[in-house]
């Protein structure tokens, strides 16, 4: 009889997939369908496991379960044998044994390969090792796997392999499993909290005449029957604002966005928001509500990682966060050359082509985001670097805008949003200057959101959040490509 753990001995057939071809073709000579159309009645694993914690080592039991998933690792031959099955919520120990399914049965199941997806009945117990085990009464093929999985004993290691096929990063890696149910049970909190706060759930254009809403290079297509060009969508704030003038009055929409710009560690062109919009609220309101929301979002993914959601956020201004890190106070150097001036005198680079807002975004995300590791909120921007905002109550010049970083990235922006049509109307064109002088990223003059204002839209305030960062620091993942299941690759 062979122990728990001796691994099955003998050669890899040299071509594993013409081998796996030939016992496809078998069991279809024998009449078995390796694809059969359902397996009812599953149980997760992780359930079953649950069911029998308080279960002593060598204790066996009755109680039956049913339990499907793939084929992991396979010890012994013989009289008894031991095999790993994986499903989404784990992993179980099966022992097959001769005298409960016969010499047939047992030479059938050990001659399945690794990768195989299979359905089990079997009773629970645990082994004098202590490991939880169904003893298999009867089993199932359900499909058949014509291509070997990953290495066992190195899992799935090329990061090139594992975002091209994440298929096989899933059947590998137990932690890509975990990261992916995080990002699913976040968003799920998002929607239950937004939705008990009165909020309710929109969907707008992704295809739009006249893209905006941020700073970006949008994706351009065609469409045939209209004949004309349309964009992605690079945010979802101005028809999300066209619903708050229709009295909507809370709102969220929680989908993708589409922005042509360069890949890096931070950035994917197709990436996941969140937007909300409340009514007769302002931005300080909005910042309260998202502390708020995430306090609740970790309590309920049970995070416990380095990154602080639970106590207070700290507060600053964006004046005093890069002054503090970078001794150049953009308060005072209000023109483009006056700043430049001030950040060679510092060693600090000035690329020639950037415009005022554009150094200034420079400093804030080359000097400080990285160093804001604790949930942040960076207050009152400049008017230039946010066309969509309201001017501030008390400081000319500023509007009233915050972000909102945490883990060193920027994972929020929030305005109390513009309200006023002839103002509006201005920073629009102040927007078609700067794209006129070169910046690709301006924003286009977009008269039917005009028009929508001037309909009336009451104080508000609204909030963009990045899902992908989100679930970057909820995972501990230093690159979104960990945290997107099909990101942008090159050819």
């Amino acid at each position: 009889m062979s122990s728990e753990h001796e691994p099955i001995s003998g050669p890899e057939p040299a071509d594993l997939f013409a081998a796996r071809r030939q016992k496809l073709a078998a069991l279809r000579a024998a009449g078995i369908d390796p694809f059969p159309h359902a397996f009812k009645n599953v149980e997760p694993i992780s359930r079953v496991r649950t069911a029998h914690d308080e279960l002593a080592a060598g204790e066996e039991t009755a109680v039956g379960h049913r339990v499907a998933g793939r084929l992991a690792a396979r010890r012994g031959q013989g009289r008894m044998a031991f095999l790993d099955l994986v499903d989404r919520s784990g992993r179980i120990q099966l022992q097959a044994r001769i005298d409960e399914l016969g010499a047939d049965g047992m030479r059938s199941l050990l001659d399945l390969d690794l990768g195989d997806l299979i359905g089990v009945d079997g009773t629970a117990l645990r082994t004098r090792r202590g490991e939880l085990t169904l003893r298999v009464t009867s089993y199932v093929l359900l499909a058949k796997s014509l291509r070997p999985p990953p290495d066992k004993h190195h899992g799935l290691a090329d990061v090139e392999t594992r975002h091209r096929h994440r298929e096989l990063d899933l059947i590998a890696n137990e932690q890509t499993r975990a990261a992916f149910v995080t990002r699913a049970r976040t968003i799920s909190a998002i929607r239950r909290y937004l939705d008990g706060e009165g909020f309710i759930e929109v969907e707008t254009p992704v295809l739009q005449p006249l893209y905006g809403g941020a700073a970006a290079r949008p994706f351009t297509t065609h469409h045939n029957a209209l004949g004309r060009e349309l964009y992605l969508r690079i945010a979802t704030e101005l028809y999300l604002k066209r619903l708050i003038v229709g009295g909507l009055e809370r709102v969220y929409e929680l989908g993708k966005d589409f922005r042509n710009e360069g890949l890096s560690p931070k950035h994917n062109p197709e990436f996941t928001m969140l937007e909300w919009y409340e009514a007769y609220a302002d931005y300080l309101d909005i910042a309260d509500r998202l502390e708020q929301m995430l306090r609740t979002v970790v309590d309920s993914i049970d995070y416990h990682g380095p990154v602080d959601f639970r106590s207070p956020w700290r507060r600053q201004t964006l004046r005093e966060a890069i002054r503090a890190e970078t001794s150049v106070d953009i308060g005072a150097a209000t023109d483009r050359e006056a700043l430049a001036e001030a950040m060679r005198a510092r060693g600090l680079s000035v690329p020639d082509e950037d415009s005022w807002p554009q150094l200034v975004d420079e400093l804030l995300s080359k000097y400080v985001e990285p160093r804001l590791v604790q949930p942040t909120v960076l207050l009152d921007y400049p008017e230039e670097l946010s066309p969509l905002a309201k001017r501030h109550r008390n400081e000319p010049g500023l509007v009233e805008r915050f972000e909102a970083f945490a883990g060193g990235v920027e994972i929020a922006n929030a305005f109390t949003e513009l309200n006023d049509p002839d103002d509006q109307r201005r920073r629009f064109e102040q927007q078609r200057a700067l794209a006129a002088a070169g910046d690709e990223e301006a924003q286009p003059y977009d008269e039917a959101f005009i028009q929508a204002l001037e309909q009336g839209m009451p104080p508000t305030g609204g909030i963009g959040v990045g899902i992908d960062r989100l679930v970057m620091i909820f995972t501990g993942q230093r690159s979104i490509r960990e945290v997107v299941l099909f990101p942008a690759m090159r050819d």
